[in-house]
């Protein structure tokens, strides 16, 4: 990864939900209650929670001066307990295809804000405050593993582009060595896969604060 690009913008937020959204309209409508891979919810709650991770991110630069030590004050709630506490829903009578124009627009908004928010902005993640590149390569990694997870459930396939997935790694995971495929890699360093020699982690974090790199590195 030594000397690889790593810069990460609104552009590669849209462009990987697009592949996202074009992913799982293959899906079942009537199995989206399936579990989303390891996680212990839906599919269909799920694709809310990505949905408002993108919604949330760009509500964080539409501030002048975002807090860089408190989320925005939005009420969340959740379906069910064990369910994730989100910003915002979706009808639940629109479908498969509701889900995934929300996320759509969700990605798009971010996609808009990041375009025009100023590079030195920074605004608080509970990783550590961090600017709007570095809240790209969030939204795409929370982009990609969260459709990993629906793909899962659903028995679809999902395969994102590998320099896309390298560019993140090497902006938020500087602390994990690339020994093999890029996705592959991705999956291990966000908790959702073993690979050969490196088992499988209970505990992961990203490094989105310019500087701040854990010591030592990881597998």
């Amino acid at each position: 990864m030594h000397g690889a690009p790593t810069a990460v913008d609104g552009e590669d937020v849209r462009r990987v939900v697009t592949l996202a959204v074009d992913a799982l309209r293959q899906a079942d409508p009537d199995e989206l209650e399936a579990k989303a891979g390891t996680l212990e919810w839906t599919c269909r709650e799920t694709l809310e929670h990505l949905a408002d991770d993108l919604f949330t991110y760009a509500a964080r630069f539409g501030l002048a001066k975002p807090p860089v030590s408190a989320v925005l004050p939005f009420r969340t709630s959740s379906d069910r307990s064990g369910g994730p506490a989100n910003v915002i829903f979706v009808e639940p009578s629109s479908g498969l295809e509701g889900l995934l124009t929300v996320l759509e627009a969700c990605g798009g908004l971010l996609a808009s804000v990041l375009r025009t928010a100023p590079s030195d902005t920074v605004a608080y993640h509970v990783f550590g405050p961090s600017d709007p590149e570095g809240f790209a390569a969030m939204a795409v990694v929370e982009t990609l593993v969260h459709t990993h997870d629906i793909t899962q459930g659903l028995d679809l396939k999902w395969s994102p582009p590998k320099e896309l997935c390298a560019r993140v790694l090497a902006k938020l995971f500087p602390h994990v060595v690339v020994t093999s495929d890029a996705w592959e890699t991705l999956l291990w360093a966000t908790g959702r896969t073993a690979l050969p020699g490196r088992p499988r982690l209970t505990e992961w974090r990203w490094y989105g604060t310019q500087g701040e790199v854990e010591s030592g590195r990881a597998g």
